[in-house]
């Protein structure tokens, strides 16, 4: 097993801020019922998710950059 440090939701949620990607506990929690959103563990009733899940998904819904708006 890897060494991950888990985050809880409201942590997660507050990494994802820090990184300028603004994401609340809430949205975190609707994603986990509705699909969409990072992977993430339970631990007894409570989600968690590691910081390498966290970039890997950011890195998954990124567009490439680009350096206009009608560059797709």
């Amino acid at each position: 097993m890897n060494e991950s440090r888990f985050l809880t939701r409201e942590q997660s949620a507050q990494y994802l801020t820090d990184r300028g990607l603004p994401v609340s506990r809430n949205t975190l929690q609707k994603w986990a019922t509705t699909g969409g959103g990072p992977r993430y563990r339970r631990f007894g009733n409570r989600a968690v998710y590691t910081v390498e899940d966290l970039n890997e998904w950011v890195e998954e819904k990124l567009s490439p950059p680009r350096s206009s708006s009608t560059a797709a």
